[in-house]
């Protein structure tokens, strides 16, 4: 046989993989999302650099196909080999099932994985030995499942990188690693926001189809199983395949190094995207961003916040005038982009009640998200810190014990909860809340009469609501203000909602359905509260998490940060406040309005004080961004450093404090002040984080009477 047939299992899968490659970038690169113009230079590089890119990685990913193709043989099945290889598959078997094993030292799914294929190794051994008239039969049906699941698996890769650029605008990142983890929710999600059951069946039907013409131009490989020495022959020549590709991926990947964020992620391989995802969940700052000594770094700091000392950033809130002890309702609403609002330019008037509400509240209309997911929107409003890289406070093991807006409240004698439609397991909001003193109230809390329309995200807003006027009558009942974090669901895709409720149907599944209903949720909130007597001596503050997109042509496109936040007192004065201000100042801001004194180890400040100098915290789980006298300040790994000039892109008929697109220009010479100041805020911050500078504990040592109520 031709030795260039043996290779034909290989070499078919990798140009079916090229092609649905190939034909992925043109889909992504036409793709509604993809806001960019390209030049000839930059299609070249996507589709050129692509096609290397995807070589390598495939090259790679084709090592399980070369171990499974390189041990078929007829030769081991021959006495007495074939029942002393069998008696070591059962010897392995009963040694890994007793549980006794060292993979049981690893723990979780590890000795279950290998333990079942062992198992199978070990049957499908026994058929082989035991069966030879039906060997060959058994071989091929065994061969087209192995060629099936390659292909099924390029399939469904690009089907999950359509759909997750359709999502984000980007090839997979860290979201994918997470999502891996949340796999009810996310698998909960995707059944109700698509139609899967055609699409995979569609997909089956097509992998079936290809899987069919693979084999019939490949199963030479099987049908003259290859020799001993040209098995040697596939090895050496996989073997220089795979070290170069080992080589060259890692290489190319620094060739992602257009100004165009939207280049970079097309010419990118998504499967080797998602492993650097994997591997950079966890950033460690000095190791991978631009740095200066501790000390520098804290003593810009104090031109920002003068009453700190030292390296950290405890100071004494003093306020003039009487505290207020009123109640307060936290609601920080899921995706919540500021140009869903009509203040900032929509026209579909899809948040009539916010629209209202803020003519009557402290309207900030100049805020920015500290990031682009939900656990960062929490982390943002509830310790008060710029988002340090890598994952979320709220995710990592270290992160009880915190300095946060709810110590504050308990060292006031608050009752404080944090309440969620959902399951608060999802993003590790229970154990985050639960291990900083919040009491917890999620979907698990509530009795089958208090569900009126639930998803795979939870319960709808306005049962969450009503769950919420239910808990606030009894606490106001117990003598104590209560603080209570509110968050909400609905805005979440698949974007369903109970019917009836406005005039989108929730069956539609629409963006702007989801945001209708949020809205109306809220006014039906209101509506309920207004008449409880401890209403009027309540605040609201809302606030979105963050924006519905982040996707932009640049690494932070500021439109996609920019998010409304209010600060409702029934019977006060209406305000706007238009500097540039942060969603980690939004809390210290209404301890401010409460006339708290307290010691503080927030970076975020009270906006309404005279020494307030505007700026705002914009950041994926790795670039960092700091905006501030109009220039755009980005920290990246490998301490790479960008600014850009904000030059505002000007919308007819919006007020200037309401205008949100800027176009980013690179800046030609460097502030090196501002970016002292930008390391400055990111390094202090990952540095109290990091020497557990940024406890709440050790605040309750230097007051216990005061600190009394919290949770140790």
């Amino acid at each position: 046989m031709n030795f260039f047939k043996k290779l034909s299992p290989f070499y078919n899968l990798a140009l079916l993989y090229f092609v649905v490659s190939f034909t992925l970038r043109i889909v992504l690169l036409f793709h509604p999302i993809t806001q960019s113009s390209f030049s000839f230079i930059e299609s070249l590089k996507i589709f050129s650099l692509g096609l290397v890119s995807d070589f390598f990685v495939f090259s790679i990913a084709l090592a399980f196909l070369w171990l499974y193709l390189i041990f078929i043989s007829n030769s081991k099945y021959n006495k007495p080999y074939g029942y002393i290889i069998l008696a070591g598959f059962l010897a392995l078997l009963i040694y890994i099932a007793s549980g006794k094993s060292i993979f049981d030292e690893y723990g979780g799914a590890l000795p279950k994985i290998v333990l079942i294929f062992v198992s199978l190794k070990t049957l499908l051994f026994a058929l082989f030995l035991f069966l030879p008239k039906h060997r060959n039969k058994i071989r091929y049906w065994l061969f087209a499942f192995v060629i099936f699941l390659y292909v099924l698996l390029i399939l469904q890769n690009a089907i999950s990188e359509f759909f997750f650029w359709n999502e984000f605008g980007v090839k997979y990142n860290f979201i994918a690693v997470n999502y891996l983890i949340y796999t009810n929710e996310v698998i909960g999600n995707i059944m109700q926001s698509y139609p899967v059951i055609p699409i995979f069946s569609t997909l089956f039907a097509i992998t079936g189809i290809i899987t069919y013409f693979i084999i019939k131009n490949s199963r030479n490989y099987i049908d003259e199983i290859p020799s001993f020495s040209e098995k040697i022959k596939i090895t050496a020549l996989y073997a220089v395949l795979f070290i170069t590709a080992l080589v060259a991926v890692p290489g190319l990947a620094k060739t992602e190094n257009s100004k165009n964020v939207f280049v970079n992620e097309l010419q990118s391989n998504g499967i080797y995207k998602f492993y650097l995802a994997f591997q950079n969940n966890k950033l460690d700052y000095y190791k991978f961003y631009k740095t200066i000594p501790n000390e520098k770094a804290f003593a810009i700091l104090k031109q920002e916040l003068p009453a700190i000392s030292g390296k950290n950033t405890l100071r004494e809130i003093k306020e003039d005038s009487l505290e207020q002890r009123k109640n307060v309702v936290l609601i920080t609403v899921e995706s919540l982009s500021a140009d869903f609002m009509k203040m900032y330019g929509n026209e579909q008037n899809i948040t009539p009640f916010l629209d209202s509400l803020a003519q009557k509240s402290l309207l900030f209309t100049n805020v920015y998200a500290a990031g682009n997911r939900t656990v960062r929107g929490l982390e943002a409003v509830t310790l008060c810190l710029p988002p340090t890289a890598g994952e979320s406070v709220v995710k990592r093991e270290d992160n009880k014990n915190k300095f946060s807006t709810g110590s504050i409240f308990l060292q006031k004698g608050y009752n404080v909860k944090f309440m969620y439609g959902g399951d608060a397991f999802f993003d590790n909001m229970q154990d985050f809340y639960s291990g900083n003193g919040y009491q917890i109230v999620d979907k698990s809390s509530f009795a089958k009469n208090e569900v009126t329309f639930s998803n795979v995200w939870g319960v709808c807003d306005e049962d969450m609501y009503n769950k919420a006027i239910k808990i606030m009558n009894a606490e106001a009942k117990e003598n104590k203000p209560f603080f209570n974090h509110i968050m909400t669901v609905s805005n979440h895709r698949p974007f369903t909602y109970p019917d009836n409720k406005i005039d989108i149907p929730g069956n539609i599944k629409s963006r702007d359905g989801g945001v209708k209903y949020t809205d109306y949720a809220l006014r039906q909130f209101f509506k309920q509260a207004e008449k409880q007597p401890w209403y009027k001596n309540t605040v609201f503050v809302i606030v979105a998490d963050h924006c519905a997109s982040s996707a932009g042509k640049t690494e932070l496109p500021l439109d996609k940060y920019r998010i409304p936040a209010l600060i409702y007192t029934p019977g006060a004065k209406p305000e706007k406040f238009n500097k540039l201000m942060s969603q980690i100042d939004v809390m210290p801001t209404l301890f401010g309005l409460l006339n708290f004194d307290y010691h503080s180890k927030f970076f975020g400040c009270d906006v309404l004080k005279t020494d307030y100098q505007p700026r705002a915290f914009i950041a994926t789980y790795q670039d960092l961004g700091l905006i501030k006298d109009n220039v755009l300040t980005i920290l990246s790994p490998k301490q790479q450093i960008q600014q850009f000039q904000l030059k505002l892109n000007e919308k007819t008929g919006i007020s200037p404090e309401f205008q949100i697109y800027y176009d980013e220009i690179p800046l030609k010479s460097k502030n090196q002040s501002l970016i002292e100041q930008t390391i400055s805020y990111y390094q202090a911050a990952s540095y109290v984080l990091k020497e557990k500078e940024y406890q709440f504990k050790e605040i309750a040592n230097k007051n216990k009477k005061l600190y009394a109520n919290v949770r140790d």
